[in-house]
């Protein structure tokens, strides 16, 4: 197999990984304000504590690159929400606002992928073994971002199946971003950390204006907030270990 393959292959399983994240929704029956106030506090949480993680290491490479990434994200997530605030969307049986968030998840994970597919890419640069390493971390922190997606898709109404195939599209741009930052290392490298913060900045926005206020409307403030604080430590903890 030829590197180039090999690069695509490792950056189709990340991809992979990332279905994994609606298996738990596969036991969760019915859909109660209870459920969908639970599903939108551990995904505010775990997509919080992927931006701590985003942040640190984009600050680390550049942090004023960082900075002016989480302006860009500002701009493009007020852009997403105007255009999308001004259509009637449909997102599978869902209509309406519901609608509208989960396309808003969508787009957002799926434009947070596309630093990671530059970071596989640019790790085949320093040989296999620092390749193999950095794919397997990012694989395995895949799973808790498809289960963020899943938490806000499956308790709108979406199926099992549906909240797979998103969560897996969110993640494409990483084996098709990984071929080119592979080839082009020294070209893409400095645009990890603008990558990085546009992505924090575009999940924080999500969190604050669109679950939270929904996650607060459907249950306890109290019970809220303690899934955000757990999910939001196990998810730095979880990076931390990796």
């Amino acid at each position: 197999m030829s590197a180039t393959w090999t690069v695509f292959v490792y950056g189709m399983v990340t991809a992979l990984a990332t279905a994994l994240g609606a298996v738990p929704f596969a036991f969760v029956r019915t859909v109660s304000a209870r459920v969908l106030s639970a599903s939108n506090a551990v995904a505010s949480g775990l997509m919080l504590g992927a931006c701590f993680g985003l942040v640190a290491e984009g600050t680390a490479i550049g942090a004023w690159q960082t900075g002016l990434g989480g302006l860009a994200g500002v701009v493009f997530i007020l852009a997403t929400k105007r255009i999308l605030d001004g259509h009637d969307l449909e997102f599978g049986e869902v209509r309406g606002a519901g609608a509208r968030r989960m396309v808003l998840i969508v787009v957002v994970m799926t434009v947070h992928s596309i630093a990671e597919g530059v970071a596989i890419g640019a790790s085949f640069a320093g040989g296999a073994v620092l390749a193999t390493v950095i794919t397997t971390a990012i694989a395995v922190h895949n799973v808790p971002e498809g289960l963020a997606i899943s938490a806000v898709l499956r308790p709108q109404g979406a199926s099992l199946g549906a909240c797979a195939w998103w969560s897996f599209f969110s993640s494409l741009p990483q084996p098709i971003v990984a071929v080119p930052a592979f080839l082009f290392v020294d070209a893409f490298a400095p645009a990890l950390p603008y990558g990085m913060g546009f992505a924090a900045v575009a999940m924080v926005f999500m969190v604050l204006v669109e679950l939270l206020p929904e996650a607060y409307e459907e249950g306890n403030r109290a019970n809220v907030g303690v899934l955000v604080s757990l999910s939001l430590i196990a998810m730095v903890a979880f990076q931390r270990l990796l």
